[in-house]
């Protein structure tokens, strides 16, 4: 993806990072039927914007990992 973008002026990837990254991590993916994001953070933002204020309650700040785990299968249905 970041070839494709590039095509223009080489110099610019740098600045065309994040854009590519927030891109990749919000397109659903065949294996999982999530975006990388959605596992993680539970949605998947539209735009950047959504962002701003990432949830704050406790599935998010859980350091437990079996919990962690059990919101990641309940996410995805299991």
């Amino acid at each position: 993806m970041l070839r494709c973008m590039i095509v223009q002026n080489i110099r610019e990837w740098e600045e065309l990072l994040p854009h590519i990254e927030f891109a990749y991590n919000s397109v659903v993916h065949s294996t999982t039927s999530h975006s990388p994001f959605e596992v993680v953070y539970g949605f998947n933002p539209l735009t950047p914007l959504d962002l701003l204020p990432l949830p704050t309650h406790e599935a998010w700040t859980c350091q437990d990992g079996e919990a962690k785990a059990k919101y990641i299968q309940d996410l995805r249905g299991e």
